[in-house]
């Protein structure tokens, strides 16, 4: 029986076989579907409304920019799926060398270990508002675990199970949430005050930027988690299509959900700040629709953490955990048990804390982007699309990817060097008087437009693109490679 067909995926770092890669680039569309069924997206949508002041139209605008932007990028790295048929922190030892890799590598695990934490929180919230909203049960200790419990259980087991089990719930969860998105958007339609929404003046252009760069911001944390997902599609897999299968599955939900919290807020501009956006949006709907609505929303909390949960089970095995996929996983479900324990019972005041040193970490995403997107299109260039299986699984000095001591001084110099411009213009604050980190370009232009990102990924870029290119024995050319390709036609 081969890896595509079992029900547990059994297959780790290593590079998936030619005569495996038998999947297809549509799955991925219901991939990034269920990667953004959150109901912060209503929360942002609002923001855009109360607190950019933009108008409706300017927040289609937005939403439609932020999804192309951030996916368009994510799509293009997850190409490198295809190519090297290996989780995308595994062929990033192709760039920064079997130890730089552990670098990034490790900043990325703790970023996800972390969120995975917050997302976890989150759900057992939005349970308990479901309990409370549908049977009147009111939150207890008990309850707090035995939500947490049931949160963090199932989604560990979707994501130890794996591929087949991901690209399932990921398809059906697409089409349940698609139809009450509909009956939601119809139900807004027939209730909400038109004349009020479209009589709101346009915001100005320096918000309609930085609400563009704050929800693309939020996409762009998929982007070393693309290729994990892309790694059974064959070789001659279409690089449009993935790239438009990331743009069209995130955009059909990103755009609506943006839309329908704009219309909201107009009518209740609380929601831009509401803690738990779950218990809000059941105030906003009748019981009858609030609930199933909820529910799928439940669901998709628990996707996007077992598709996050399924990628940091690779990066702890490239960053040397010695375990199976499946019980690899299980190191962050039992971090997110234990930190979302904490968070909910002990120490409710470091929550927001924590979500902002984990933002002040997400810059290293923008980082490893501009350099992992500059390798690829060097690839491209001298048609060494094919990584080389061996390398990458060598970590001794052995490895064609060891470079100099184990290092690739080039892309770890871009890397670090991009991460410190970023955080010159970042700002991270709880509120207006309790500011946690400010660099001292956050108040101009780029930092008070949330751009940082946007400067993080070009130095990136330019900094490893204009530094002599390291020098490696390793097999990457494809046997019947005739010479440079577009990256959009192999």
């Amino acid at each position: 029986m081969t890896e595509n067909h079992q029900a547990v995926e059994t297959r780790g770092i290593e590079p998936v076989p030619d005569d495996e890669r038998q999947g297809r680039v549509r799955e991925l569309f219901h991939t990034w579907f269920a990667a953004n069924i959150s109901v912060l997206l209503l929360t942002m949508g609002a923001g855009l409304i109360v607190l950019n002041g933009l108008n409706l139209w300017q927040v289609l605008l937005v939403a439609v920019s932020a999804a192309v932007l951030a996916y368009g990028i994510v799509g293009l790295l997850t190409v490198s799926g295809k190519w090297g048929g290996s989780p995308a922190m595994t062929l990033s030892r192709a760039v920064f060398g079997v130890r730089g890799n552990l670098v990034p590598g490790a900043v990325t695990w703790v970023a996800r270990f972390g969120w995975e934490t917050v997302n976890a929180v989150t759900g057992a919230y939005a349970l308990l508002s479901v309990l409370d909203l549908l049977f009147g049960i009111r939150s207890s200790t008990p309850l707090v675990v035995v939500t947490l419990l049931l949160f963090v259980g199932t989604t560990f087991l979707v994501s130890g199970l794996g591929r087949n089990a991901l690209l399932w719930c990921n398809r059906w969860s697409a089409y349940l949430f698609g139809i009450f998105s509909v009956l939601v958007l119809g139900y807004l339609v027939a209730t909400v005050e038109w004349s009020e929404v479209f009589a709101r003046p346009a915001g100005t252009t320096a918000m309609v930027v930085a609400g563009i760069g704050t929800i693309a911001a939020g996409g762009l944390s998929w982007a070393p988690s693309g290729a994990d997902f892309a790694r059974y599609l064959p070789r001659g897999a279409s690089a449009r299509g993935i790239v438009g299968t990331a743009i069209g599955g995130a955009g059909i939900v990103v755009v609506p959900m943006v839309l329908m919290g704009a219309v909201m807020a107009v009518g209740t501009p609380d929601l831009a700040s509401a803690s738990d956006p779950v218990a809000f949006i059941g105030d906003l709907l009748p019981t009858w629709l609030a609930v199933p609505y909820l529910l799928i929303a439940l669901i998709g909390m628990v996707l996007i953490n077992s598709l996050s949960m399924y990628s940091a089970g690779f990066t702890a095995q490239t960053m040397g955990v010695k375990l199976p996929r499946a019980w690899a996983v299980s190191i962050n479900a039992v971090i997110s048990l234990v930190g979302g324990l904490l968070l909910m019972l002990v120490a409710k005041s470091f929550y927001g804390s924590f979500i902002t040193f984990l933002t002040i970490l997400a810059v290293s995403f923008s980082a490893w982007i501009g350099v992992y997107g500059v390798d690829m299109l060097r690839r491209h260039r001298q048609g060494r699309t094919r990584y080389d299986a061996t390398a990458l699984l060598d970590t001794t000095p052995r490895s064609a990817y060891w470079f100099r001591g184990g290092f690739c001084w080039q892309a770890l110099t871009a890397w670090l060097l991009a991460i410190g411009t970023g955080l010159m213009f970042t700002r991270a604050a709880l509120s207006a008087d309790d500011v946690w980190f400010a660099g001292p370009w956050a108040n101009s232009w780029i930092g008070t437009n949330g751009l940082a990102w946007v400067v993080t990924v070009l130095v990136g870029a330019a900094v490893y693109a204009a530094l002599p290119q390291a020098r490696t024995t390793a097999v990457e050319t494809e046997p019947a490679a005739t010479g440079p390709r577009a990256l959009v036609r192999d």
